[in-house]
């Protein structure tokens, strides 16, 4: 059966799978509804006094609701997968298949907000909806919009991240660093190209050159590229000002200032990591790479080369977004252990120390690094649990865990 032929068959159960099932979520009460008394306690009158608690101090709705345990996976349905701007209806699949897998992976009531409009006042409704989240999930927010929303966000009070740009940039660090177990490379001498300049290519490049980080944690690699349609991007290329964050990329990479194609970039590196689309890379490409080559390609459904493609070439590590191949890089092994952790610490933001740690944990949950097994299976919940007391643990010292958590968090609990 050819790849194609398998995408189909693909297709067709999951359409019958969510017609069967009218999507992959539902609501279920905690408490018991049987008598008058039952009702009486969890609704009126008995409610009331809950709500005067929370009246009182709001904090307590961490104790006496939901709160503490939920996030929200929010999006306008601008860049949603490989399908661009299909809107917020056409993204509640996607928003749903999130959400489960939360509960499924970390046990998180998550919930899928799906914006009608792409209007220039989201910040401000999700502002509005975060009473009853202890956590906000961007997801799917098309580049450059979706790093203003961000940072818009972080005095919200809760941890509020982009999960396409961070969790993405966390699982790709520690594949680096179990790939280079498994080379004898190291970290800090790698020279990398990022193919694909939106929010996974600017995370990505902004962890692994530390850009913005204050931590001693943060080791920069040694030189990195970021290339996008049009080429390598520079500090002199016409245009660039137009764009912050393209602008930031062209001063703090590239150095030299090189020019060209994005095979002018991998001439000589030692990384490429693709976030960009299908088939932008050559076997011909990859053996211009320095000796024993690692390669990502991450674009989804069909990546940036075929592994059988850069194997072929020669690449010595290759890893790609998909479950059928092996190095399977996705966000789903950092977003649950994440926000779990930053739940249980009761985060107030989301820290570069809490970022650190998450990668260090995952890459540490592999304890002998080969070139074909450099992450976990995504359905290892030994993954959540230690990623999750990493980021707890980060919280803490890095002081974005809520007074009264820390000790709880030292313990062990939450």
């Amino acid at each position: 059966m050819t790849d194609e032929e398998e995408r189909k068959d693909v297709y067709a159960e999951a359409l019958a799978l969510h017609r069967a099932h009218h999507g992959k979520l539902a609501v279920q009460a905690t408490v018991p509804l049987n008598t008058r008394k039952d009702i009486g306690r969890a609704y009126t009158p008995g409610v009331a006094a809950v709500c005067r608690e929370l009246e009182r101090d709001p904090s307590l709705a961490y104790t006496y609701t939901i709160k503490g345990n939920t996030v929200a996976v929010v999006t306008d349905g601008s860049a949603v997968l490989g399908l661009g701007n299909i809107g917020g209806t056409a993204a509640i699949p996607v928003m749903e298949g999130k959400a489960a897998l939360f509960k499924r992976l970390a046990g998180i009531d998550a919930f899928p907000i799906c914006f009608a409009e792409q209007s220039a006042d989201i910040v401000g409704q999700i502002r509005n909806l975060a009473p009853v989240f202890g956590g906000i999930n961007l997801e799917d927010i098309a580049a450059p919009r979706c790093f203003e929303i961000e940072e818009e966000l972080q005095d919200l009070g809760i941890p509020v991240m982009h999960d396409d740009q961070h969790a993405t940039a966390i699982v790709v660090l520690a594949a680096l660093m179990n790939a280079c177990t498994a080379t004898g490379k190291r970290l800090e001498d790698l020279r990398i190209v990022v193919i694909g300049a939106g929010a996974a290519g600017f995370a990505i490049t902004r962890l692994l050159r530390c850009i913005g980080y204050e931590s001693r944690a943060c080791r920069p690699v040694r030189e990195l590229l970021v290339c996008d349609r049009e080429g390598i991007i520079h500090r002199n290329r016409h245009g660039l000002y137009s764009n912050k964050y393209k602008f930031i990329i062209g001063e703090e990479t590239n150095r030299a200032g090189r020019t060209g194609s994005i095979a002018d970039a991998l001439n000589g590196a030692d990384v490429c990591i693709g976030v960009s689309g299908p088939g932008v890379v050559t076997e011909e490409m990859v053996r211009s790479m320095n000796r024993d080559p690692i390669v990502f390609a991450m674009a989804n459904p069909v990546p940036e080369i075929m592994p059988d493609e850069a194997a072929r070439a020669g690449a010595a590590v290759i890893g790609t977004g998909r479950s059928d191949f092996p190095n399977q890089i996705n966000n789903v092994l950092v977003f649950p252990g994440f926000f779990r952790g930053a739940l249980d610490a009761r985060a107030i933001r989301v820290t570069d120390e809490m970022k650190l740690a998450a990668a260090t944990a995952l890459a540490a949950t592999i304890r002998r690094p080969t070139r074909d097994r450099i992450l976990p299976s995504v359905l290892n919940r030994g993954v959540v649990r230690a990623v999750a007391a990493a980021v707890r643990e980060a919280a803490v010292a890095s002081g974005a865990a809520t007074a009264g958590t820390e000790e709880k968090v030292k313990r062990g609990g939450a």
